[in-house]
């Protein structure tokens, strides 16, 4: 779920990823360094630290196609122009703290602190053991904030993910909920209406013969009409065959989440929708009240039953075999398709749900 962002901050959004959002960041690089050396330096002839400022904010024009690349381009200009650009650390810091947002790896950690060594090394400041641990910690530094904003924007796309699914999955249960009333209430109509059509043809031997056909109309008709309402509530719904989408979505940052598939897929239309959703079900209890790191999902189809089972292995409390709304769904579910539902504590930590759906 993306938020728009309000007024003027709505353009710039738009040109951040744009080849004139780049140029733009990098001029803004420039005439901040410019300024704050001719700050620093008031006798420094500005034609050249305006030609050293350029140098060293030029890189930021790749930094989102070789964002590593581009930080280590500007490290080097600073370590070349040292004298009459000192404030070009803080983008060379910036670059390392964008690389480290871009592709956190752990090169960028090295180069990060190795050109400030490298810096301190070639006479900047005074070396000591006080000097290094400083640049060490100045090293880190863009790193960490770099590493965090994109672990903040993982976090947060994947929570949109899963407020999507949620949404959808309310919406499906809402068309499911409704096709099984229209087939419950115009089902039994029809199926009425087709035995009584049925019943009059055999009983009564003399009718005539534009009667009959009438009443046979209405049979197949009515069958017909029968067998369409029976096939919408399949069709209002996901499937087992949709659940390699459910663990894309399903998985984050933080948990990782595998399926695996046994037997052939073809099952009955309604235990195929069932089927999903208590998967959906399982998968989301982990979501919501498990700190589960892994979580494997398995589809065993069987030749009399389909069999699925949830494992995860997250912390094992007696708190966390309280039954909400949702398990109690499940058994319901499985239930009236005539299944079973197991809920137990995993080996060696994490809970294990088993659906057992017959054919």
């Amino acid at each position: 779920m993306a938020i728009d962002p309000p007024g003027p901050w709505r353009s710039l959004a738009r040109l951040s990823g744009t080849t004139t959002g780049d140029l733009l960041v990098t001029a803004a690089a420039a005439a901040v360094v410019l300024g704050l050396g001719l700050a620093d330096q008031p006798t420094a002839d500005p034609r050249t630290m305006a030609a050293a400022a350029g140098a060293v904010a030029a890189p930021l024009m790749i930094r989102r196609r070789h964002p590593l690349t581009a930080a280590v381009l500007c490290a080097a200009v600073v370590v070349a122009a040292t004298v009459p650009l000192r404030p070009g650390r803080l983008v060379a810091m910036a670059a390392f703290g964008s690389a480290a947002y871009h592709r956190p790896r752990p090169g960028v950690l090295a180069c990060s602190v190795g050109w400030l060594v490298v810096l301190a090394a070639a006479g900047v400041r005074p070396v000591g053991a006080a000097t290094y641990t400083d640049l060490v910690l100045l090293g880190i530094a863009p790193v960490a904030a770099g590493y965090a904003l994109r672990l903040h924007r993982d976090r947060a796309e994947h929570a949109a993910r899963l407020y999507r699914a949620e949404t959808r999955r309310v919406v499906a249960e809402e068309h499911a909920r409704v096709a099984r009333e229209v087939h419950d209430a115009v089902g039994h109509h029809l199926t009425v209406i087709r035995l009584q059509a049925t019943a009059v043809r055999h009983v009564t031997r003399a009718l005539p013969p534009d009667a009959d056909r009438a009443l046979a109309t209405i049979a197949d008709a009515s069958a017909t009409a029968l067998a369409e309402v029976r096939a919408v509530l399949p069709r209002t719904g996901a499937s087992l065959s949709d659940l390699d989408t459910l663990v894309e979505r399903a998985t984050g940052p933080d948990r990782t989440v595998t399926l695996t598939r046994c037997g052939s897929p073809d099952v009955p239309p309604l235990l195929d929708h069932a089927g999903y959703r208590l998967a959906q079900e399982a998968l989301t209890n982990v979501l919501r009240h498990s700190d589960a790191t892994r979580v494997d999902l398995r589809v065993d189809h069987r030749p009399d039953a389909v069999v699925i089972t949830v494992a995860d292995n997250g912390s094992t409390t007696p708190g966390d075999q309280a039954e909400g709304a949702g398990l109690r769904g499940m058994r319901e579910r499985a239930r009236q398709l005539g299944g079973t539902l197991r809920i137990d504590p995993g080996s060696p930590a994490g809970w294990r749900v088993e659906a057992r759906l017959p054919r």
